[in-house]
């Protein structure tokens, strides 16, 4: 398994907006990404406008997939004017 955990910053007055286009990418990665095991937004308790995504795909392909799907690079392009800087992305190796 392959883990993500990509950190957004959101300027605060797009919050709302932003939230609205990730929740509507979310149900869409869920119902036709089988690879995918879990893709939840969190946002911090302590850092205004940081967000978190959590990933977890079940190898490098559906990763790969989940990447090249129109809904995801549609709601990149919707996201941008929301940001307040790049993203930043960590992969990580599932251990055990």
């Amino acid at each position: 398994m392959i883990g993500v955990v990509a950190t957004l910053k959101v300027q605060e007055a797009k919050a709302a907006e932003f939230e609205a286009i990730f929740t509507d990418l979310a149900q869409k990665v869920r119902a036709n990404e089988p690879g995918n095991l879990m893709y939840q937004l969190t946002k911090s308790r302590t850092e205004p406008g940081v967000y978190k995504v959590l990933e977890l795909y079940k190898d490098q392909d559906a990763l790969s997939a989940h990447g090249q799907t129109d809904y995801f690079k549609a709601a990149g392009a919707k996201m941008g004017p929301c940001m307040a800087g790049r993203p930043e992305i960590e992969y990580l190796d599932a251990v055990g």
